[in-house]
Parts: structure tokens; C-alpha cells; sequence
């Protein structure tokens, strides 16, 4: 049965690659400056089901497990794919918490933040604001957590009934501050028993670290491959002490997000409630994964000298996605915080229990 699933995985992630490989080549796209590699690329992702991977069939669907879609987002972090891929995704899964379907098209989901609440008011309508939402410009829907004295309640939102701010992550895509001004959903249906805002913010944060965790793999393979090509001083750079340092440490980044994205990953495809276990998993992968960012970034960069500063190379497409990536769904110092809180409130005998477990 567990090489059944396995294979399944592998079949899901081997379509993305092939789709990323084909019509996201990163030379193409930074070389294309009108952005016409966006259309093609989104209806190759929409014909195979991809963006709503986690929505079940009965909701319009592909009806995948979290394991397989996590997969796919450990591509598109490979590729630093600049479409909502990641966005519609976690807007599907959560719209299907409430058994609302999908629309078609680009969804991105608000709050992106753990700080922000959009609150749902007594005529029906939200009201609130939702700093750094991904996306949300090139976004037909938005899936909105909103509360009010009874509780959380989930809908689905028309974008273009939003007031959009429009902002710019360091990758140069969209991170925008979305208001809703007593906005009427398409749909509002509550939320679970025991879902909260902070569920949305750990598949937010495992999402980003799987993507960073991609980002950096590939960030490796062209430092490596540039080493081998770079001469100074009649020698290839990877031949100099310093370099193979570095290069090292680069790897010793790009494993430690790896395997804390993916250990996280698993941990809520296999659990059935987001408990102290998974919160300890999912928030110790975005903490790390934020780290290996900033370190491995500077890295790649140090290893490629000036050429991997200038607009026309294609490592800053992965190292500024990567860092920008950090900031989404509560930053590292944020969950380090509330990571400390966790630990303090279940007391200092708990601590070596719960980490043991994993």
C-alpha cells in the first residue's frame, strides 16, 4: 500500500516537472519581458488538475492527497515558478474545509498573515484588511478566513469586489494589501469544529518552506555548474579551496530545508489534526527553511561574483523568491516566538517528549 502511495506521489510530481520543465524554463522566462510565458504555462496547469490538487472530486477537483500536492510544490520551488500555483492550492484546500467547490481560475487566500482578521459582519458581508496577500492582483477569487462572535466561517470571494493594493515582493511579484469594505461573498459557509486561522498559516508556512527548499536545490545546481565552468587564474574556481567551502556549505543549507520541508510535509499529509506535533514540525520547517534562505542565497551569489547580481542572470530568480518567500504566512522571528511560547506553556518536562516524538 505505502509503495502504491509512493508511486502515486511520484506520478503527480513527475507531470509537474515535466509542465515546469517545458514552459518555465527560467532563461526563457527572464528573457521574456512581457510575461507571455504566464498563459500557456497556467492553462497546461489547469488542463492537468494541478492547481486544485487538494480539492476533492465532489468539489470540482482533482481530489489528490496532501502528500501528492506537497510534491508538486517541491517542483515549482525547483522551477521559482512565478504563477499562484501555491496560492490556488491552499485556497482549494481551503474552501474544501467548509465542502464549498472551486471556481475556476487563479485564487489566492487572505489573511496571509497570522497577525491580520477579516471579520464577518451580521448582514453577511467582510470588512478588514489583508497585508502581503500573494497574488491577490492576478487572483479572480480570494478564500477568506473570517470570524465573528460565533466563530470562524470560510468564503469565497470575487477579487474584483476587493479594494487592491497593489505591492511587490522581493521577486518582483505580487504582494498585495487587500480590503474588504463590507464585501458580499459568493459563498460563507463555517468553518469545522477546531479549525483556526493558525491551520491556514501552517500549510501557508509549510507550502513556503517546500518552495524555499526548491528554490535553494536549484540554486546548488547552478553554483555547481557555474564552478565548473568559471576559469581565474588559468583553473576552474571549483578547484579553489574557498569555493569548495562554500559550495559545501550551500549543500549543508539546501539538505537541512529539504529535509525540514519535507519532514513537515509529512507530518500533516499523516496526521489527523493540526496538534502540538505538526505545529512543532510545520513551524521548526519554516524557521529553518527561512535561515537557509539568507544563508544559502548569499552563498550562490558570493560563488557567482557580479554576473549573479545582474538582471539578465538566473539565480536572482530563485535566491530573491526564496527570501521574499520568508515573510509569507508569519516570518521566522514570528513563529520562533510562538514556537517558544509552545514550549513554555507545556513546561520544561514536556519539551524532550515532544520532541522525541518526531
Amino acid at each position: 500500500m505505502r509503495n502504491a502511495v509512493a508511486e502515486s506521489e511520484n506520478i503527480v510530481a513527475e507531470t509537474a516537472e515535466k509542465i515546469f520543465a517545458d514552459l518555465a524554463d527560467a532563461q526563457t522566462i527572464n528573457r521574456d519581458k512581457n510575461g507571455a510565458w504566464k498563459a500557456p504555462l497556467w492553462q497546461a496547469l489547469s488542463e492537468s488538475g494541478l492547481p486544485l490538487s487538494w480539492v476533492p472530486e465532489d468539489c470540482g477537483g482533482s481530489g489528490a492527497s496532501l502528500a501528492e500536492g506537497f510534491s508538486v510544490l517541491s517542483a515549482a520551488g525547483r522551477f521559482a515558478v512565478a504563477v499562484p500555483l501555491a496560492e490556488t492550492m491552499l485556497a482549494g484546500w481551503l474552501l474544501a474545509q467548509a465542502k464549498i467547490s472551486s471556481p475556476d481560475g487563479e485564487m489566492t487566500v487572505a489573511p496571509a498573515s497570522p497577525k491580520d482578521r477579516i471579520t464577518l459582519n451580521a448582514d453577511g458581508s467582510l470588512s478588514g484588511k489583508a497585508r502581503g496577500v500573494p497574488f491577490a492582483k492576478a487572483a479572480k477569487h480570494i478564500a477568506v478566513v473570517a470570524g465573528d462572535a460565533k466563530g470562524l466561517s470560510i468564503a469565497l470571494v470575487e477579487a474584483a469586489k476587493c479594494r487592491i493594493d497593489s505591492g511587490l515582493g522581493l521577486g518582483g511579484d505580487h504582494s498585495d494589501t487587500v480590503t474588504f469594505d463590507k464585501v458580499q461573498p459568493v459563498t460563507t459557509k463555517p468553518a469545522p469544529k477546531g479549525f483556526e486561522q493558525t491551520h491556514l498559516m501552517l500549510m501557508g508556512g509549510v507550502a513556503r518552506s517546500l518552495q524555499i527548499a526548491g528554490a535553494l536545490e536549484s540554486m546548488l545546481e547552478i553554483s555547481v555548474r557555474y564552478s565548473n565552468e568559471r576559469v581565474a587564474f588559468e583553473k576552474k574556481i571549483s578547484k579553489f579551496q574557498a569555493v569548495q567551502h562554500n559550495l559545501a556549505r550551500l549543500a549543508g543549507e539546501s539538505a537541512a530545508a529539504l529535509a525540514a520541508a519535507t519532514s513537515a510535509a509529512d507530518a500533516i499529509a499523516n496526521a489527523t489534526s493540526f496538534n502540538d506535533e505538526v505545529f512543532l514540525e510545520a513551524v521548526s520547517a519554516k524557521i529553518r527553511c527561512s535561515e537557509a534562505a539568507e544563508k544559502g542565497g548569499g552563498i550562490a551569489h558570493q560563488v557567482h561574483g557580479a554576473i549573479g547580481f545582474t538582471s539578465e542572470h538566473i539565480l536572482h530568480r530563485y535566491s530573491l523568491r526564496a527570501l521574499g518567500w520568508r515573510d509569507d504566512f508569519g516570518s521566522e522571528s514570528y513563529w520562533a516566538v510562538e514556537l517558544g511560547r509552545l514550549v513554555a506553556n507545556r513546561g520544561a518536562d514536556e519539551l524532550w517528549p515532544l520532541v522525541a516524538s518526531r
